[in-house]
């Protein structure tokens, strides 16, 4: 198993198939992951079902010069679970230029569909980013001395 730093690591997310076209991660219910009625809070199972989506993108994307983002997710919500663990699936579908289309699905322990859906992620380059950061930089600065 593989546990990747910052909010998967802070959510226990753990990584047991990683690879371009398919990325499951088991999450354990915990009271930190619930609702306050003891129920899998539904925001906490699509970002488990973002995080699936966003590594398999990693692989797709040379990340020497370019980084996924996440950009729509469409998911829709079927049962909750309140012990054991949550299985998030995210298979590659296609891609369209950089965005890339992934089928995600939620599991509880016994294999039932929790949650389901659809997520994009989008494939941009370093220059790209120094470039929007640049102007973010520039809009600023000139606001402030105006």
């Amino acid at each position: 198993m593989v546990n990747f730093g910052g909010f998967a690591a802070e959510m226990d997310f753990d990584f047991v198939v990683d690879t371009a076209d398919r990325v499951e991660v088991i999450m354990p219910i915990t009271p930190r992951v619930t609702q306050p009625f003891g129920f899998v809070h539904g925001g906490v199972t699509i970002a488990l079902l973002e995080s699936a989506a966003s590594r398999a993108a990693e692989h797709r994307a040379n990340l020497e010069t370019e980084r996924p983002f996440g950009i729509e997710a469409n998911i829709r919500h079927w049962k909750s679970g309140k012990q054991g663990s949550v299985r998030g699936v995210a298979e590659f579908d296609h891609e369209e230029g950089n965005t890339q289309f992934w089928n995600v699905t939620a599991y509880d322990d016994e294999g039932d569909v929790m949650s389901g859906g659809t997520f994009k992620t989008k494939i941009v380059t370093l220059e790209r980013l120094a470039e929007k950061e640049r102007k973010r930089a520039e809009a600023k600065a000139a606001a402030q001395n105006a």
